[in-house]
């Protein structure tokens, strides 16, 4: 347990030198998070990170709530947009101009990257994943709130794996300094690193959730609503 809490502080260590150098202007430098990584320590990290991480941003989200309704629509438009705009751009250049820039074709799919992991972020709050809840409304309100937290411990449960196993990739492309294909200066990791802050989100809005389902379990509320696709 000893060498899983050091390991962990290792791993905070090295993340936090990357970081420190990415504000400064230089390079981070990926070698120590990705050795600190590789070793089992990486899984209390990642506990850690999704909890206390989550806890952070559900927090973050109920002092600022103008953050909590425009961050991740915000993202998801920003990138589709951007995704359209190249596609369009290049199909016109290709066809008619006989031109295309080589990136254009491996841009728009980290983009969607970002776009759909901050989609199923938001849309984890919105409750608008499988959620059985014309089959739940039917159910006493105990088991009702006992698939509830069984909700939250899966999606908990999901974004631990993720934020491992991601920051592992992160730190790997960074390590290898790989660029996207068709640029000389772009780096991978810049567009992997949006998968565990994704996940990050996501451990909030199940905070958000759980915050949620625990105060309507106390005051008698209806436990289970009906959701809409890109409703609020």
């Amino acid at each position: 347990m000893l060498e899983m809490i050091t390991g962990s502080w290792d791993i905070i260590a090295a993340m936090s030198s990357a970081f420190f150098e990415f504000i400064t202007g230089k390079e981070p430098d990926f070698f120590p998070l990705r050795s600190a990584l590789r070793s089992e320590a990486a899984w209390l990290w990642g506990l850690i990170a999704t909890l206390v991480g989550g806890l952070i941003v559900a927090l973050i989200y109920r002092k600022v709530p103008w953050i909590e309704r425009n961050l991740e629509p915000t993202l998801m438009v920003v990138s589709y947009l951007t995704i359209g705009a190249i596609i369009f751009v290049e199909v016109i250049r290709r066809f008619v101009f006989s031109e295309q820039f080589p990136w254009s074709t491996t841009i728009p799919g980290y983009l969607f990257l970002i776009m759909t992991w901050t989609g199923c972020s938001y849309n984890v709050r919105l409750r608008t994943h499988l959620s059985f809840s014309e089959f739940r409304s039917k159910m006493p309100r105990t088991p009702q709130f006992a698939l509830l937290w069984l909700d939250a411990l899966l999606w908990w449960g999901i974004c631990w794996l993720v934020i491992v196993t991601s920051t592992r990739v992160v730190a790997n492309a960074g390590s290898n300094f790989m660029f996207v294909t068709g640029t000389n200066n772009v780096f991978v990791w810049w567009f992997l690193i949006s998968l565990p802050l994704a996940f990050i989100l996501l451990s909030g809005r199940v905070f958000q959730n759980l915050f949620d389902d625990i105060r309507k379990y106390r005051t008698g509320q209806p436990m289970i609503e009906q959701t809409v696709l890109g409703g609020q």
